[in-house]
């Protein structure tokens, strides 16, 4: 599955830089140019990491880190901050509200790309200290790609694996039809026979999984959740 980052940076020839370069590396993008058009993506995509520009229209950089990282929704999404020289005391205030890395304007893409990929690195290696999920009677091997409900084995296909993984990997947050679609199934813009592509999948997962398929909460008109709580 491609990582999508989301870009929040107000000048034009920056976002395009950027764009050209992520997309080159094998990133999907997304971007926006204001503080609040990120809070509202962030909380709607749910992207693998934010490069958040400081010095933004309207809600500035420091109060959306401060916002993403309060939330628990978003608090898990890694956020690297471009600023400028001039703002050192900034830096360390963003690091403070849990900015996982900073770059500083100017920059080389081939830089920033380097330090995505090392946030996205330590990531994955969190995550691999919770390979094993156990929750109710439900348990998924996220290394050796099995699912038991009661110590049952339940017998998946790719597609069915792929989404409960991601479904579980955001916990508590709700996915949209499209996002889960353009991951795992890599369709960038999907139209309304696609969408259902992700229910049918959803209705036949959920009656694998039986008496823990109540963990997968629809979200009317908008997608999908994964309960983890009793």
């Amino acid at each position: 599955m491609r990582e999508v980052i989301l870009i929040v940076e107000d000048e034009k020839d920056i976002v395009k830089m950027l764009e050209y370069n992520l997309k080159k590396e094998g990133f999907k993008t997304l971007s926006v140019r204001d503080g609040e058009a990120a809070i509202e993506s962030a909380r709607g995509e749910h992207p693998d990491i934010i490069i958040l520009d400081l010095m933004l229209p309207g809600i500035d950089g420091l109060e959306v880190c401060k916002t993403l990282k309060g939330d628990s929704k978003t608090a898990s999404i890694p956020i690297i901050m471009l600023t400028a020289k001039s703002q050192e005391s900034d830096k360390v205030v963003g690091l403070e509200l849990g900015a996982d890395d900073y770059v500083t304007k100017p920059f080389s893409p081939r830089e920033l790309i380097a330090r995505i990929k090392a946030v996205l690195r330590r990531g994955k290696d969190k995550d691999k200290l919770l390979e094993v999920l156990k929750v109710g009677d439900l348990t998924v091997d996220l290394a050796k790609i099995t699912v038991t409900v009661k110590s049952k084995p339940i017998e998946l296909t790719a597609k069915e694996f792929e989404l409960l993984k991601a479904l579980i990997k955001s916990r508590g947050r709700v996915l949209s039809r499209d996002h889960l679609l353009d991951t795992i199934w890599g369709f960038d813009h999907a139209a309304e026979i696609q969408t259902r592509t992700v229910d049918v999948h959803i209705r036949t997962l959920r009656k694998k999984l039986k008496d823990e398929s109540s963990r997968i909460v629809t979200v009317k008109n908008y997608g999908y959740r994964f309960e983890d709580e009793e």
